[in-house]
């Protein structure tokens, strides 16, 4: 059998190793959250088992004598074998994990660009991205929030709207196109969108600009709204498009945003399950999702 340790209290080891290594005892108790005097009292408990002092005592400082010379380096190395090891067993906390499913032109325009910050601002919260046009089942655990365009229905689940969808003209600086008759010297982008009767066009543009000479039907033609902002960046003519998804490119001044009339129709929704709705990460998200969609000011 092992034989019993005859060992000082812990502590007394933790009292005397604190006072070495600051050489105080005043800061040896700031350090572990007692008093001078319990301090004093540990170390005069361990020089009465040692039978001899252990440091000698000084009008505002203590020094070592060579007994504590001799078992400061000991405990110390010991403490600092207990912190590591007991670093390494303590379990790192739980990080929240929320999924957020949106369309590859959101997630693309706004979602990308803006990760660092979220990021920045929660630190604790693993945020994943899923861009897909064909919407997720929520309930099923596919995603945890999603944004949607539309009006639904979106029952059973909680749905809250985010913005209204502004669609108007966007161009290239370079173009330097500032009034509607501008338009006329300019190649048309057109995007074919996935849903065309929800998507406003140049003949509807034309109509409430009061240009019904624009030739509306003329120009590329893009299958992606994104490859159609590429083009307008890359100054291939104008293009109509969401001034929401647009807005990064409009504040980097990418793209100008040069009159009206702005199309006001349809809109993006917010949604997640009940029980995604109580959970603090997933009301973290939903809060970022807000600060993102702020439209662009007019012209």
């Amino acid at each position: 059998m092992t034989a019993r340790r005859q060992l000082p209290p812990l502590a007394t080891l933790r009292a005397f190793e604190a006072a070495a290594r600051h050489l105080s005892f005043r800061q040896a108790a700031s350090e572990l959250g007692v008093t001078p005097t319990a301090i004093s009292h540990q170390i005069r408990l361990l020089e009465a088992m040692l039978g001899q002092p252990m440091f000698v005592r000084h009008v505002r400082r203590v020094s070592l004598t060579p007994a504590a010379a001799t078992l400061y380096p000991v405990l110390r190395t010991g403490f600092d074998a207990f912190a590591d090891t007991l670093a390494q067993l303590r379990k790192p906390a739980a990080r929240a994990t929320v999924v957020l499913t949106a369309t590859r032109l959101f997630t693309a325009r706004l979602l990308v660009p803006a990760l660092g910050g979220f990021t920045r601002a929660h630190p604790d919260i693993d945020l994943h991205l899923h861009a897909s046009d064909t919407p997720v089942d929520l309930a099923a655990g596919a995603a945890d929030i999603a944004v949607r365009y539309g009006t639904g229905p979106f029952d059973p689940l909680i749905a809250t709207p985010l913005a209204a969808e502004r669609v108007g003209v966007l161009c290239s600086p370079s173009l330097m196109i500032a009034t509607p008759a501008d338009l006329r010297r300019t190649s048309l982008l057109h995007s074919e969108w996935i849903h065309p009767v929800a998507g406003p066009d140049w003949a509807t543009w034309a109509r409430l600009a009061g240009m019904d000479d624009l030739a509306v039907e003329s120009g590329p033609r893009f299958t992606d709204d994104g490859h159609a902002l590429q083009a307008a960046i890359a100054g291939h003519g104008a293009v109509l498009s969401s001034l929401i998804l647009a807005a990064p490119d409009i504040e980097t001044g990418l793209l100008v945003h040069p009159f009206g009339p702005v199309i006001t129709k349809g809109g993006y929704v917010i949604v997640t399950t009940a029980t995604a709705a109580d959970r603090p990460d997933v009301a973290a998200v939903r809060d970022w999702l807000v600060s993102l969609v702020d439209a662009p000011s007019g012209p």
